[in-house]
């Protein structure tokens, strides 16, 4: 069966790769198409091909993030109507991410059959442009593929998707991240920290919770915080938080490349996702990868992941002070950080295990082709 992964603007490379390689090992003959990712070092390809079919000047040469956006705005239309004939050389053609989705619902390959991820449902915009064409998406795919029974939910309710056509499929832990050669170890000045570490990870974000966390934080002492991630908010607010700490904050404001991420993890003792509102996220999928105790809001797909699979430890969200409890107990209890590890651990190993994703997605394609 000849597959292609489609993700013009390399949004998702480790779940686009991760899930490629799945595949492959499943028995598919996948092709990723794409573009260059610009912010660092892709994953490792693994038995599929990767054509890089899309913004090829935009991604050509070091250009700023604006010049950037004017040349895929530039190329996005022609690229998307090339893709067009590229499509005929596949069985099935499985769409991740659509930059425009207003628009590319307009331009889709006719090649049929059409399957879709809806990464993140419930953070889909809720206008009535964006639901709207949100609506017409769906409607155009023979296929849609959610991580969660939340986002299912969410996805035939508000924007009208056919229940036959939605399918539960896990997001995979992102494992790769434990196994790469070229491992770096934490910046210098990390590695003197001899006390227990907390560790938030990603891009910094509103809806991700950082102010809640660090209002959690104030009163905690014999721990540090680490905030790590390409900054996308206003960071002032956030300093003058962590300056009212008891305990140390220390910020790593940067993107922070696949070779680096593994030292974080390894020496946090507890990772905290304080999201408001999420389906989804793939810095949870690498907290279970290396079996950390995790702490997050019980909100979506985060408490599929606690309650069924003992995985995580939830709270409120936007509860400061359930989320120092929860932190200062977990940070005072080797014990029931252990069983939280285990638990991750085992998640990692079983239900979102890459191969058994690999022949669920590959069996739904089956079904489609049949």
């Amino acid at each position: 069966m000849r597959v292609q992964l489609v993700d013009p603007s390399a949004y998702t490379p480790p779940y686009d790769h991760a899930l490629a390689g799945a595949l492959a090992r499943a028995g598919a003959e996948v092709e990723l198409l794409t573009s260059r990712f610009v912010h660092g070092e892709r994953p490792p390809v693994e038995e599929f091909a990767v054509r890089e079919e899309f913004y090829r000047r935009a991604t050509s040469r070091a250009h700023s993030r604006n010049a950037r956006r004017l040349l895929r705005a530039a190329e996005h239309v022609p690229d998307m109507l090339r893709y067009r004939t590229t499509a005929r050389g596949a069985d099935v053609r499985h769409y991740q991410w659509l930059p425009l989705e207003a628009l590319d619902w307009l331009l889709l390959a006719p090649a049929r059959p059409r399957v879709m991820t809806m990464h993140n449902v419930l953070r889909r915009g809720t206008g009535r442009v964006a639901v709207g064409a949100t609506r017409q998406l769906v409607s155009r795919m023979d296929a849609l593929v959610v991580h969660t029974r939340t986002g299912a939910a969410e996805l035939i309710q508000r924007f009208g998707a056919d229940p036959d056509r939605v399918h539960v499929i896990p997001h995979g832990t992102l494992d790769y991240l434990t196994r790469l050669p070229d491992e770096s170890g934490l910046p210098p000045d990390l590695q003197v920290v001899d006390g227990p570490v907390i560790l938030w990870f990603g891009l910094l974000r509103p809806y991700k919770g950082v102010d809640v966390l660090l209002e959690a934080f104030r009163n905690l002492e014999g721990v540090e915080l680490w905030i790590v991630g390409m900054p996308h908010v206003d960071m002032e607010p956030l300093r003058a938080a962590a300056a009212r700490a008891r305990g140390r904050v220390r910020f790593v404001e940067r993107f922070v490349a696949d070779r680096e991420i593994a030292a974080y993890f390894r020496r946090a003792d507890v990772v905290v996702l304080p999201h408001r509102r999420v389906d989804q996220s793939g810095v949870l999928y690498t907290a279970l990868a290396f079996g950390k105790p995790i702490v997050m809001s019980d909100i979506g797909g985060f408490s599929e992941v606690a309650s069924e699979h003992g995985a995580a430890r939830l709270v409120a969200p936007e509860n400061p002070e359930a989320l120092r409890d929860a932190l200062a107990e977990l940070v005072a209890d080797p014990a029931a950080r252990a069983a939280l590890a285990a638990a991750a651990g085992a998640a990692a190993a079983g239900p979102y295990a890459w191969d058994q994703i690999g022949r669920r997605t590959l069996a739904l394609y089956e079904r489609l082709l049949a």
